[in-house]
């Protein structure tokens, strides 16, 4: 299965590159999230997909968060942190599932963070989302 990750890597600050419509297309390559991860960048939208290789307990300091582990076709993992206080949680989810995803990375020395995967209730930032057999959280 070839996963995708597209990415912008360079953006002005505040302005999403895309919608957060599932069937959008951003520009961008592995590679640059690559250059992200390297040049220690965060606040960068991504938009992609990977192959579930950890389930990770719920982050339930301060907002609750599901969380597991993508690995993307460079072999980079992220971890996903989606919001389960904002956007339903994925409950079928499991190891080898490939999920599609929208959202912000943020840097860290494990491979970074996707998170903002759910709507934004107060319409202040652009929605993110998860996709997981055809069906969408947001």
């Amino acid at each position: 299965m070839l996963l995708v990750l597209t990415l912008v890597a360079f953006y002005d600050r505040g302005h999403w590159p895309f919608s957060g419509d599932p069937g959008e297309k951003i520009a961008g390559t592995s590679e640059e999230l690559a250059q992200a991860f390297e040049n220690r960048l965060s606040n960068i939208p991504v938009q992609g997909s990977g192959v579930v290789t950890a389930l990770l307990k719920d982050d339930t300091s301060g907002s609750r968060h599901q969380r597991f582990i993508l690995r993307l076709d460079d072999g980079q993992t992220v971890l996903i942190a989606h919001n389960i206080d904002i956007a339903p949680r994925i409950e079928a989810l499991k190891k080898g599932d490939r999920v599609t995803f929208s959202g912000e990375y943020e840097w860290n020395e494990k491979g970074g963070v996707v998170h903002w995967t759910h709507h934004d209730p107060r319409k202040k930032h652009a929605d993110g989302w998860l996709k997981h057999n055809n069906r969408l959280y947001q």
